[in-house]
């Protein structure tokens, strides 16, 4: 295992040279560094796997804390609203991570064409932290393997992502991912909920609408929903808004007032109130305060 981890994390070091980011060709498989650790920031975590080489990562999820390290990794079966935070990293030994996202589809297909059986999960929660295996570490090896023959890739890596999901399905974490994947079951329809709200959080919400879209009734809905996502469904839609607001300032170079209006909210004044309460910053200082960090300032 030792030895598995310092291969990975060569490689991950290895790619990541000249950025904090890369994004591989390698599809929806992604590389980080940070030489230092970093603020609390928010941001939404994806259908993903992420595994940790070096240094430490604590992503807060609601009122819950996950910590995880080369150790262990992190698993999110759905899209959730998140405050992150790398909490060991220095330039002698810099966190190195990855993550690769997950096709709910994919899993699917897996489950009917393994005939897996049913197994037990102790949380409906859409995120999870597990030991890491060594048949799991050996695969995401070979994936970035793969950055070295990229002709190879289109070929090999949807046979080793497939790996990649079986190992997570037969692992600790594999009942978690097929509450979400299995048709009907009430974690699914939780799932196609999110996916909902996530198209459209611009618009009015309606719990009742929503819960009858799922099947359930308001009580039932909300109470799924929150084990879920840790958040009721109203405070996952306003997350989801200012989340975009955000993105819309920063990269769209658009003003709090049109930002507040395009996400959903009647009231900029409101909006600057909840950002403030949220990021911890009004819009404006907030997204000086980020440019100057891109900027390196």
């Amino acid at each position: 295992m030792e030895l598995a981890l310092e291969e990975l994390k060569n490689s991950i070091a290895r790619w990541t040279e000249k950025g904090e980011l890369f994004a591989s060709p390698v599809p929806g498989l992604s590389l980080f560094r940070r030489d230092e650790p970093t603020q609390p920031m928010s941001g939404m975590y994806e259908p993903s796997v992420c595994l940790v080489a070096q240094g430490a990562k604590r992503v807060l999820l609601g009122d819950e804390a996950y910590q995880y390290d080369a150790n262990h990794y992190l698993i999110t079966s759905v899209h959730l609203p998140t405050i992150v935070q790398i909490t060991e990293a220095s330039p002698e030994k810099p966190y190195l991570g990855l993550k690769l996202k997950l096709d709910q589809r994919e899993i699917s297909q897996l489950i009917v064409d393994s005939n897996l059986p049913s197994a037990p999960v102790q949380s409906s929660r859409g995120m999870a932290t597990s030991k890491i295996t060594l048949p799991l570490l050996c695969a995401f090896q070979r994936l970035i393997d793969l950055l070295d023959e990229e002709r190879d890739i289109p070929i090999l890596a949807p046979i080793i992502q497939r790996e990649i999901v079986y190992r997570l399905l037969v692992g600790e974490q594999g009942g978690r991912l097929r509450q979400i994947a299995s048709a009907g079951s009430q974690s699914q329809q939780i799932a196609r909920a999110l996916d909902w709200l996530k198209d459209n959080f611009n618009r009015p919400l309606r719990i009742d609408d929503l819960a009858a879209e799922a099947r359930m009734s308001s009580s039932t809905f909300h109470h799924h929903f929150r084990s879920m996502t840790a958040l009721s469904p109203l405070q996952y839609q306003k997350q989801l808004r200012l989340h975009e607001a955000r993105r819309l300032m920063l990269a769209e170079h658009v003003d709090a007032a049109t930002a507040a209006f395009q996400v959903g909210y009647e009231s900029p004044s409101q909006f600057s109130r909840e950002y403030n309460r949220f990021f911890g910053a009004p819009p404006l200082r907030d997204i000086n305060n980020l440019r100057q960090m891109g900027n390196g300032a």
